[in-house]
């Protein structure tokens, strides 16, 4: 792959978006501004780049790091200690910095850590890409995760600099949140590594999709409390039983849709490296069409179920 579509892969999808939730929000920051925003979370991904490779220098002198992060407990105390608080905190640091001091509307700091954990996915995109350590089909699915992490303190931030009194209350909300940001983090990590593993440690790997679904849906929700409307809902009902029985539909629709969705992941990496005449084989053919079939077919159940629960929400409101 040449610099240019190295650049071109890296850096486009999370540009588009970025404007994609520009052009949702009528009252969005200018475009140049979150643009400026994208630059400097790419340059805020290359700070984390260079505190984590001194974090593990460092840590070298005092244990055996490298051979203490191969199992996947050792993955997993990697993350909560060393890439989710570096990472966060880069993210979190570049917002501050930029956004001042004076009171700003919830809407804008949400957008602004957008485009911040957007550039940063740029930042990732690149190095990943360059160094062959991971496919593109890889990075585009991951290209809105980096802002489903920090969707939690950036809106904890909105509504502090939408106030006129930064209360201890609205600090400690903010410290909350990014821990939340720091611990989702880690766990869609350890669960995107649990497949290198023999089993039973590879089952893991099953619950990254839903959990990453769930992370979405969390975004969308705080966007739109960041402007001021009434969060989407899904779990309803005015007696116990009713709540219940809609809280497990939830639960259902989030594991079957982030696995059938999964399952076309894993099924894009197994047809991308093989040659054109290998994919029209008769086999391979029906190979495609009935995997893909399958996880259709499961992705509608979901979505079918997503629309009774909003259906639902909607008729008791």
């Amino acid at each position: 792959m040449g610099n240019f579509q190295l650049v071109v892969w890296a850096v486009v999808p999370p540009l588009l978006l970025l404007i994609y939730y520009y052009h949702r929000v009528p009252s969005a920051p200018s475009l140049p501004k979150l643009v400026l925003l994208f630059v400097v979370g790419a340059i805020s991904g290359l700070v984390a780049l260079d505190l984590e490779l001194r974090f593990e220098f460092l840590a070298h002198w005092v244990i055996n790091w490298e051979q203490m992060t191969q199992s996947l407990p050792g993955i997993a105390l990697r993350q909560l200690v060393e890439v989710g608080p570096i990472e966060e905190g880069s993210k979190l640091g570049s917002v501050i910095l930029l956004q001042g001091s004076r009171p700003k509307r919830t809407i804008t700091l949400f957008l602004s850590t957008t485009a911040v954990a957007l550039g940063f996915t740029a930042e990732e995109n690149w190095v990943y890409l360059a160094n062959g350590t991971a496919s593109i089909l890889d990075r585009l699915i991951g290209t809105p995760v980096h802002a489903m992490f920090s969707a939690p303190w950036g809106y904890a931030l909105g509504l502090a600099r939408a106030s006129r009194f930064q209360s201890s209350g609205y600090r400690g909300l903010i410290i909350r949140a990014w821990l939340n940001a720091v611990i989702c983090h880690a766990l869609v990590n350890v669960l995107s590594s649990a497949w290198r593993y023999s089993p039973p440690p590879d089952l893991l790997s099953y619950g990254l999709f839903p959990f990453l679904v769930w992370m979405f849906w969390r975004l969308e929700r705080l966007l739109r409390r960041s402007q001021g409307k009434f969060p989407l809902a899904l779990i309803s009902g005015r007696k116990r039983i009713q709540y219940f029985w809609r809280l497990g539909l939830a639960l259902f629709a989030t594991a079957i849709g982030g696995n059938a969705i999964f399952g076309l992941f894993l099924l894009g990496r197994n047809l991308s490296p093989l040659s054109p005449s290998q994919l029209f084989s008769p086999d391979m053919r029906w190979f495609i069409v009935s995997r893909f079939g399958l996880n259709l077919i499961t992705g509608l159940i979901a979505w079918g179920v997503y629309r009774y629960l909003r259906h639902s929400a909607n008729r008791l409101n």
